[in-house]
């Protein structure tokens, strides 16, 4: 599937950033103007089942599947939060980019998730948050992210929460980096538990956590996010 895009920047390296669930790429409204100022064209992908991309039926591998139809291969950066981190490795091989980041990713699905069980339904009940809710789970959010959670949850499928979670989800942890990876891990994690950052500094990830960051880390600290990108930007 063709996904809808949304660009900033016109320079010379590209770099494409990557979504996590319920989201569009108005999440990155900070983000695709701070890397589009150092130098990038910057591509962000509303996925499957989100903003203004189509609808479908909804696996990891098809949201992975998506982004290789839609992006281009070689990037300088491909960058993916949580659904879209997870999506994001199950195509780095075939969109081959020189640097990925993972943002606190998506990865623990089943084994690995045991401490950490989610259901859909938990999911779906976000579809009606009100804007105090929102505020109540998010207190360091600005008010503009908040603007743009509520818009993106409007235009959300709330269906897309089966392939991430309920009974058969499997673990999606890459073996090994197929490109020098980044995974930022927020403090605490709701997807990266404390035993699999060592694993996967094992793995030859390099882990970086950004202390007492929420799971959407760009928004709840992003001076505290593009530290942590030093060197990889």
């Amino acid at each position: 599937m063709q996904l809808h895009t949304h660009e900033w920047g016109s320079g010379d390296r590209i770099a494409v950033l990557i979504h996590g669930l319920m989201s569009d790429h108005r999440t990155w409204r900070r983000l695709g103007p701070a890397l589009a100022d150092r130098g990038y064209r910057v591509i962000g992908v509303d996925l499957r089942g989100h903003g203004a991309s189509g609808r479908g039926a909804y696996a990891p591998e098809l949201f992975a599947d998506d982004l290789v139809d839609t992006l281009p291969a070689g990037a300088e950066l491909a960058l993916g939060h949580s659904l879209g981190g997870l999506a994001l490795s199950l195509a780095a091989e075939r969109l081959a980019p020189a640097r990925a980041v993972y943002s606190d990713p998506a990865w623990a699905l089943g084994q690995w998730r045991e401490s950490l069980p989610v259901e859909p339904a938990m999911f779906k009940e976000f579809k009606r948050a009100s804007r105090a809710m929102i505020q109540s789970f998010n207190p360091r959010w600005d008010a503009a992210d908040i603007d743009v959670e509520l818009a993106g949850l409007a235009v959300w499928d709330e269906e897309t929460a089966h392939a991430l979670s309920g009974p058969g989800a499997v673990d999606h942890i890459p073996a090994e980096p197929v490109v020098p990876s980044l995974v930022q891990v927020a403090d605490p994690s709701p997807v990266v538990p404390e035993p699999l950052k060592a694993e996967l500094s094992a793995r030859g990830f390099d882990v970086r956590t950004v202390d007492g960051a929420g799971h959407c880390i760009h928004r709840d600290d992003f001076d505290a996010f593009m530290d942590s990108l030093d060197g990889w930007v």
